[in-house]
């Protein structure tokens, strides 16, 4: 998800976009001040008559930047397919085959944001297994731990019965996830621990990660978690309303 540095400059951006087309507007005669008097008086007795005018034209620029931001999002979920997604070289998937439903997520252990996450998930998955199609990707941008993580992670798909336990609880962890934590999880999940080291030393891993980050990129995807559901790519944390709100709109 986003940081709240960037959050904060599109606020701060949309803010000051506002004044500026204030001032533009004014000195076009688009607002009732005085013929021949823009000035930063003149506007500023404008605004303090009118407080809310430079939230809502903010609110509005903003919101049309997100709609561009949907625009780009659909037109590159429709050059790409959703099919793409749902490579096993790249994903855990799971859920039937003929599935007309489907969630896709990009996550890295160490994302809180996923990590808020987890609840909504789990529970939609408990309640969808068996009518939507869904793909686990790695997306390890948190720093070396992540990438230790997303190895382990990757490796337990060949011991494919344990790996939605492991996934859930790593995720699940309140402590940065480390060689340590990550051994010990997979030990509760059952995994058999000297095949799993065994199979994280194997060149598929390491591919499976280029690849899932080479997909990001192609998908215009930067930040965990990012969520694509029914084909609607939404990023950042969701709750259970947020979860049943785009599979039911998309």
């Amino acid at each position: 998800m986003r940081d709240l540095t960037t959050v904060l400059a599109g606020a701060l951006g949309g803010a000051l976009l506002a004044v500026v087309l204030i001032f533009a507007a004014a000195a076009n005669g688009l607002l009732p001040v005085p013929a021949g008097a823009v000035s930063g008086n003149a506007i500023h007795d404008y605004l303090m008559a009118h407080p809310t005018i430079l939230s809502e034209m903010s609110d509005k620029a903003q919101a049309l930047a997100q709609a561009d931001q949907d625009k780009a999002a659909a037109a590159t979920m429709k050059k790409l397919g959703l099919n793409t997604f749902f490579d096993p070289k790249i994903a855990f998937i799971t859920g039937p085959a003929n599935a007309t439903k489907s969630v896709v997520e990009f996550y890295d252990y160490n994302c809180p944001y996923c990590r808020a996450s987890l609840p909504a998930v789990e529970k939609f998955y408990e309640a969808h297994k068996n009518d939507t199609r869904f793909a686990f990707i790695e997306f390890p941008i948190k720093g070396p731990d992540s990438i230790v993580a997303a190895k382990v992670a990757l490796a337990a798909r060949n011991q494919p019965d344990k790996y939605l336990a492991l996934h859930f609880a790593l995720m699940g962890e309140t402590v940065p996830v480390n060689a340590q934590v990550l051994m010990q999880d997979a030990s509760k999940a059952g995994l058999n621990l000297v095949k799993l080291q065994a199979d994280m030393q194997k060149p598929e891993i390491a591919a499976a990660i280029d690849a899932s980050h080479d997909l990001a990129t192609k998908a215009g995807i930067d930040g965990t978690p990012t969520f694509i559901v029914n084909g609607v790519m939404h990023p950042g944390a969701v709750d259970d309303a947020i979860l049943a709100g785009l599979a039911k709109e998309s």
